[in-house]
């Protein structure tokens, strides 16, 4: 009796997982259904099919709701817009993109550009999204580019512990609560960077801090709106100010061992006039 027990339990965990895994596969699915109808199908029929009809919009420069994403469509054809996708999570109901675009002048006002966007999924359609944008850069400090890198997701079990880690360096470090700390957080053996102005390891991080500091001109993080994680990867949306002006921090942290040994971001000014009254969080 204990053993067909025991069976049926397996059995119940193993369905369990699978339902799991399928859950999160089909949110992320929908996440790059939802994109492919925009940017590559420039299909209406399918954005109606994947976006919710109050759909809330916070990139600053398009109004909010479905109408104004139908709009686009041939504008977007027109230009032959189109994007590649490097890295999903997904987060309960929100999944992160990490994509590059393509042909992009009318859409973002860069040819090709780089962009991290967070999209609420509610009853199988995208019902809130959220983006930073800015232009690749082909010569950056660490020869790395601003998308490059590792990107399967490992470590599942550690999710909640990583995004941890990755919330109290921003609080500690960028936030300026503890700085000196900045060791128990970042690998001293380790830190590969993408931020096209920041060579890579502690040094690299380090010299970057001390130039704009000199030039009283060093970032500021005030608030954390969001930690997403999910194993190896945390992303994190936070606003603060930098050259004076209020910005949009979108960061992505990759970590092993119990240390941040990549990262990945978007920095974006928040506008003071927008095209909707949502705000960019």
């Amino acid at each position: 009796m204990k053993l067909i027990t025991g069976i049926i339990g397996l059995s119940l965990l193993a369905s369990c997982n699978s339902t799991k895994q399928l859950e999160t596969q089909s949110l992320k699915d929908i996440a790059e259904k939802s994109k492919a109808s925009v940017f590559k199908n420039y299909n209406e029929k399918d954005v109606r099919t994947y976006f919710n009809d109050g759909y809330i919009q916070h990139n600053p420069n398009v109004p909010t709701g479905i109408e104004p994403v139908v709009s686009i469509l041939p504008t977007l054809q027109s230009e032959n817009t189109t994007y590649t996708t490097h890295r999903v999570l997904q987060d309960g109901n929100f999944v992160v993109l990490h994509n590059s675009y393509q042909n992009a002048t009318k859409a973002f006002g860069y040819k090709d550009a780089i962009t991290f966007e967070v999209l609420r999924i509610e009853n199988e359609k995208v019902a809130e999204h959220w983006d930073a944008t800015t232009p690749i850069v082909l010569q950056t400090a660490s020869g790395r580019s601003q998308t490059d890198g590792p990107t399967t997701i490992i470590d599942l079990e550690k999710t909640n512990e990583n995004k941890s880690l990755v919330k109290n360096f921003l609080k500690d470090v960028l936030m300026g609560e503890n700085p000196s700390k900045i060791t128990e957080y970042i690998s001293s053996e380790q830190y590969d960077q993408h931020n096209p102005m920041v060579k890579d390891g502690l040094k690299g991080l380090g010299e970057a801090i001390e130039y704009l500091a000199s030039q009283d001109n060093l970032f500021k993080y005030s608030k954390i709106h969001k930690v997403l994680g999910e194993g190896n990867f945390v992303f994190t949306q936070s606003e603060g100010e930098w050259n004076n002006k209020p910005y949009a921090f979108y960061d992505l942290f990759r970590v092993k061992d119990g240390k941040i040994v990549e990262h990945w971001d978007v920095v974006q000014e928040i506008p003071e006039k927008m095209a909707h009254n949502n705000g960019m969080f």
